[in-house]
């Protein structure tokens, strides 16, 4: 799936994604490592993988990978 960078706190390595509807979802430090980047910037298309649904009701999907969309 495709999405946009929203938000990065490089100390956290955790922030937002845009989806394609505008729906902002978070990953986590460990969302961010399975990808192997170094730094994310708000504004560059990612790729990304999601697992299961959230821990809470209606928290929508858990993203489990982050990387750099490639052609």
């Amino acid at each position: 799936m495709q999405a946009t960078a929203y938000t990065y706190d490089p100390e956290s390595r955790s922030g937002q994604v845009l989806l394609d509807d505008g729906t902002p979802v978070p990953f986590d430090a460990a969302a961010f490592d399975a990808g192997g980047l170094r730094l994310l910037r708000p504004g560059q298309r990612v790729r990304i993988e999601t697992g299961a649904e959230g821990g809470t009701e209606g928290a929508g999907p858990r993203i489990t990978l982050v990387t750099l969309q490639t052609f």
